[in-house]
């Protein structure tokens, strides 16, 4: 499945099923072809994102690397270029009072 996620205050946001499945499970939802995410939730919603966020990066930085000259592991998109432009989309959609819908 792809996400679009869409609101009138930014541009639209698509993610392949797995990031997109993975972002809703971070947002203590489950994965679903539709769904809203409500202004009044969007704060809480981003802190969540932040704390996952804050959490991988720790646990990322306590592991040691196995080869640090591996072009795969240089290469390898992290949870934050995944997270980034949903957290753009929350503050944007919280500013301007829209919802975020996907789905629908």
């Amino acid at each position: 499945m792809i996400y679009k996620f869409r609101s009138k205050a930014s541009a639209d946001l698509v993610m392949l099923g797995a990031d997109g499945d993975r972002l809703l499970r971070l947002l203590a939802r489950e994965p679903a072809a539709t769904g809203i995410i409500e202004p009044a939730a969007m704060p809480a919603a981003r802190q969540r994102l932040l704390d996952a966020l804050a959490e991988a990066e720790a646990a990322a930085a306590q592991a040691p690397a196995d080869d640090p000259d591996d072009a795969c592991a240089r290469a390898a998109v992290g949870l934050r270029q995944r997270l980034w432009p949903m957290l753009q989309m929350l503050e944007r959609a919280a500013a301007a009072g829209e919802p975020i819908v996907w789905g629908v």
